[in-house]
């Protein structure tokens, strides 16, 4: 039974692969569109794609464009060539806005753009793009079928950009080692903060701020370390205010401990 079912399916692919090669050889577009279109239907979006591409442009102002054009821009979509996918579909929209399949074909086009994002370390001009392309489905079709998905996009590429604005910031931490520098990561931590507040991120800044507060304080000169030691203990208690149960309180409370310790030393502080 098994080798029964293995010689129907080679047999099979070698007709398909048959019909695929007259497609591509024959003048008649009619032909090459029906086995385009079969070759979709069956997975076969390379194959596909090869044909629509011989086709297009005939096809172009005429009835069963729009077929075509849906189809064209699937199989691009589905063999993930987001870029051209992104803007067939795109085409798709502006040339049938009447079409059933146009608030599909916008979130696909969309969709094209969110895969194009690149990881958070690299340029986001992408990610931008993909942001606007995400934000006006959102706000052409309220009530999409496809809403809950375009929301969850958007949310994923926003934390893409926190987490780059976060290690940009971050890193200014990581590199200080004198006063001025660690004044800069401050006001980049702090700046980070201001600018998402809801951001997941947003523990993890504190600590480094306060962190940083303390290093500088550490480093100032005598007449300023009161100061600056109080205004470290400020950053620890709003960190503390913020996450009572934070990842990094044992760590701060040592810290602290220290700040504490430094202070009873100070001239002006006896």
């Amino acid at each position: 039974m098994k080798k029964i079912i293995v010689i129907l399916l080679v047999t099979l692919t070698l007709i398909s692969c048959s019909e695929y090669q007259k497609a591509l050889k024959t003048e008649d577009v009619a032909v090459k569109n029906e086995v385009a279109e079969k070759l979709y239907n069956a997975g076969k979006y390379k194959k596909a794609i090869r044909l629509y591409e011989q086709i297009a442009p005939s096809f172009r102002g005429k009835p069963n464009a729009e077929r075509l054009f849906y189809f064209y821009s699937k199989a691009l979509y589905q063999n993930k060539q987001y870029y051209l996918a992104g803007y067939q579909l795109e085409n798709f929209v502006s040339a049938y806005p009447r079409s059933e399949k146009k608030e599909e074909a916008s979130f696909l086009a969309a969709e094209c753009y969110y895969n194009l994002s690149p990881v958070y370390s690299l340029d986001q001009s992408d990610t931008d793009k993909a942001l606007a392309k995400l934000q006006n489905f959102i706000d052409t079709y309220p009530n999409s079928e496809y809403l809950t998905k375009a929301n969850e996009y958007y949310r994923n590429l926003q934390l893409k950009l926190e987490k780059k604005d976060f290690e940009i910031a971050k890193q200014y931490y990581d590199i200080s080692d004198y006063r001025y520098e660690y004044t800069t990561a401050i006001k980049a931590l702090d700046n980070f903060i201001a600018d998402y507040p809801g951001t997941p991120y947003k523990e993890e800044a504190m600590f480094y701020k306060f962190s940083a507060a303390y290093k500088l304080a550490k480093q100032s000169i005598p007449s300023k370390k009161t100061e600056r030691y109080l205004q470290a203990k400020s950053n620890y208690n709003s960190l503390i205010k913020f996450k009572p149960d934070s990842k990094f309180k044992d760590e701060a409370d040592q810290i602290l401990a220290t700040i504490e310790k430094e202070l009873e030393q100070l001239p002006n502080n006896n």
